[in-house]
């Protein structure tokens, strides 16, 4: 199935909205028109319990922020927000949810609660027609766990994008390219998950244990499909062999970063922020596209 088919199938078709529309979106969006355009970002979150941790991994993800300007909102796409159809939150005041249980206690007295943005997230849904309203969805712990060290204060405005299991990795990624005009207003767009993700082979007792093979096997074949622009094997993702069977056994974690693949714009490049390994089954890769 060519491009424009799959499109069609899966809904993503309105790429060219009628010039009334389009004048109608610029007018929302004015108070935006001088702001540069945005990085985007994909930031593993790995284990929970990163959240109360001082470790060189919540150390980066206090430097991060210190490179971009100050954004107008923050748009997640977190591993944890899962619907049948895509959804963004319009909620003004998302509150801190604790979608986990038996975890450190203190993880539960942490409040991560930044006002919502209800006119940036009804922009998303005119980018296109397939999106629709949430108007209850806080901030999962793929989206607080890591903007927590980003922006400490909470006093920049934070909606979500919801994940439809239902979809390709493919629809994920063609959708994603529908939403870059966002960036350009002063949205930073950050992916919450883990290139590598298979619970089943974590040792919860080590953190710091050394990571099987098939995670070193992937996460450099990843690292170099990044480094090359070479996205669409990274959509592919089923046809990299055994190692990537075994990172991706369930790929909520994985579809996170195709959307911030999609994102790229030409000329733009992808800078590697961070590097490591957890519990031997998890890569906390972290990237970021300008």
């Amino acid at each position: 199935m060519n491009r424009k088919a799959f499109l069609k199938t899966a809904g993503l078709t309105a790429l060219s909205l009628p010039l009334m529309k389009l004048n109608s979106l610029n007018n929302l969006t004015n108070e935006f028109s001088s702001t540069p355009q945005m990085p985007a970002l994909f930031l593993a979150h790995g284990h929970p319990i990163n959240a109360i941790l001082d470790n060189s991994f919540t150390k980066k993800l206090g430097e991060i922020s210190k490179d971009i300007e100050k954004p107008n909102a923050i748009m997640v796409i977190s591993a944890h927000w899962e619907t049948k159809g895509t959804y963004v939150s319009v909620n003004p005041f998302p509150n801190t949810i604790y979608d986990f249980g038996g975890f450190d206690e203190r993880l539960f007295d942490i409040k991560y609660e930044p006002k919502g943005h209800p006119k940036m997230a009804k922009e998303i849904i005119n980018l296109h027609h397939i999106i629709k309203e949430d108007h209850k969805m806080g901030l999962d712990h793929g989206a607080w766990t890591v903007l927590k060290f980003l922006y400490p204060k909470a006093d920049i405005p934070v909606f979500q994008l919801s994940i439809d299991y239902s979809q390709s990795p493919e629809y994920h990624f063609e959708l994603a390219k529908q939403l870059k005009s966002i960036r350009k207003k002063g949205v930073l767009i950050v992916g919450s998950g883990n290139i590598v993700h298979n619970l089943n082979r974590l040792d919860w007792s080590n953190q710091n244990v050394k990571p099987h093979d098939w995670v070193l096997e992937f996460d450099l074949k990843v690292k170099q499909k990044l480094e090359k622009l070479q996205f669409n094997d990274l959509v592919q993702y089923q046809t990299m062999g055994k190692s990537a069977l075994l990172s991706i056994p369930t790929n909520e974690h994985y579809l996170p970063m195709l959307y911030i693949l999609g994102l790229l714009e030409k000329g733009e490049k992808v800078t590697h922020l961070y590097e490591a390994y957890e519990f031997g089954s998890l890569s906390m890769r972290s990237f970021k596209i300008s």
